[in-house]
């Protein structure tokens, strides 16, 4: 089974999103991705459709935006 990717960039938003998210779906079924510390999978995360984080993208390509903590247009800087 494909892994869900978390997109977050470390607020605290994000932060706590992260710790829900795992919690609900468990760490082995999602990859957590700190786009503000691994900045070249800011494209990624665009290309999947991403427009803030935190975010979730499924297995199945849909983009779940939770809350809003920061554009990815502010992450890019």
């Amino acid at each position: 089974m494909a892994k869900s990717v978390f997109y977050h960039a470390g607020c605290p938003v994000c932060i706590s999103a992260e710790h829900d998210i795992i919690n609900l779906i468990g760490a082995e079924n999602v990859e957590v991705v700190h786009i503000g510390e691994v900045r070249n999978r800011i494209d990624e995360a665009e290309k999947a459709g991403v427009k803030s984080v935190p975010a979730l993208v499924t297995p199945n390509g849909n983009v779940l935006h939770i809350n809003y903590g920061a554009s990815i247009a502010d992450v890019k800087g």
